[in-house]
């Protein structure tokens, strides 16, 4: 590994210290070294906070040392003002003489421009070092810019005999350390996603209890409306909001938020691009099988996590089936995990 590389593997792992936490925006971390050493460090910690130049740059101690260093970070540097200044210009501002980049930022407003102003004002720029890797950390980030849609995680839990649950009946599958998995893939996401018979018959809260973190965004779909008929649900009774699509005609309290699209063959593509109109980079679906199999049909997914009990149902849904190999499969106490990527 080459020292460009070493630096940057240091920006990805700080960048992944923001998962969860900054929303909408990409996860970036930032390394300041000279004569060698790391002078300072820095990550995006929350939505609407500094960025991680910044940080990092705010971080080092002698701030003389800042005109014989290089600064390295996993995305290009912001060269637009939105809810902080650009970071471009702060690097040029603090007489950086040369900065490394993992990537080029797709973001319209950036998209190359702050590359480009970091080379006009003189400053030695390298762009592409472990691009990969920099693209599979922010994987939600760009599958909204490149798909204009979340990305998506399709997750469920099945018996051994291929059974998601008995019919109109809430029936418990997974065991106790695939719950917490879960409800710590919940914190890692901004919104999580289930189907209006889901919400029915589990009630359940989607909330992230047995882990540390914030709640997602909660999303039914309710094509038909049932909803109205079932207003005690404890999905839409919390204090965060709960939005609802639906084709039907709506009538709930707020915080809830009623989203209507037309009833037709684009149903779901409808919804993805108004989750992104929103800001929702991630999406963590949970259920249903109809929905899980509605999305899989489509080619609407990113990935697929699946716990296998050895529990066996003999009847009752039927688990959807997984469109291709496993990519990985792992062993959580006496649950099987299979892990599905759509390349």
């Amino acid at each position: 590994m080459s020292n460009n590389e070493h630096y940057m593997q240091r920006c990805l792992q700080l960048a992944e210290m923001g998962l969860g936490k900054v929303g909408s925006n990409p996860m970036v971390g930032s390394v300041v070294v000279c004569d060698g050493k790391i002078i300072g460090e820095g990550y995006h910690e929350l939505f609407g906070g500094p960025h991680a130049e910044v940080n990092a740059i705010h971080n080092v101690i002698d701030q003389d040392l800042l005109s014989r260093s290089t600064i390295y970070v996993n995305l290009e540097p912001c060269s637009h003002t939105g809810k902080t200044p650009p970071c471009s210009t702060f690097i040029i501002e603090k007489k950086i003489p040369s900065v490394v980049i993992g990537m080029q930022d797709p973001f319209p407003k950036v998209n190359g421009s702050g590359i480009i102003a970091l080379e006009n004002a003189g400053i030695k720029v390298k762009v592409g070092v472990l691009e990969e890797e920099c693209r599979e950390l922010n994987k939600r980030f760009l599958c909204a810019q490149s798909k204009n849609r979340p990305y998506l995680i399709l997750k469920w839990a099945q018996s051994a005999d291929g059974f998601t649950g008995k019919i109109g009946e809430r029936v418990q599958i997974s065991n106790e350390s695939s719950k917490v998995y879960t409800h710590k893939w919940r914190s890692e996401e901004m919104a999580i996603m289930i189907g209006a018979n889901t919400a029915r018959i589990d009630d359940p809260q989607l909330d992230v209890r047995l882990w540390k973190g914030k709640n997602p965004i909660k999303i039914i779909i309710d094509r038909s409306g049932v909803l109205q008929n079932h207003t005690h649900l404890k999905i839409l009774n919390s204090e965060e909001p709960t939005y609802i699509f639906t084709s039907s005609t709506l009538s709930l309290k707020e915080p809830n938020h009623v989203i209507n699209i037309s009833n037709d063959g684009s149903f779901m593509n409808q919804v993805f691009s108004e989750l992104n109109k929103l800001g929702i980079t991630s999406c963590f679906v949970e259920g249903g099988s109809m929905l899980h199999q509605l999305l899989i049909k489509e080619n609407l997914w990113d990935e697929i996590l699946v716990f296998t009990s050895p529990i066996s149902l003999g009847n009752g849904i039927k688990a959807p089936k997984l469109p291709i190999l496993p990519s990985t499969i792992t062993q959580i106490e006496n649950n099987t995990l299979t892990t599905i990527r759509n390349k």
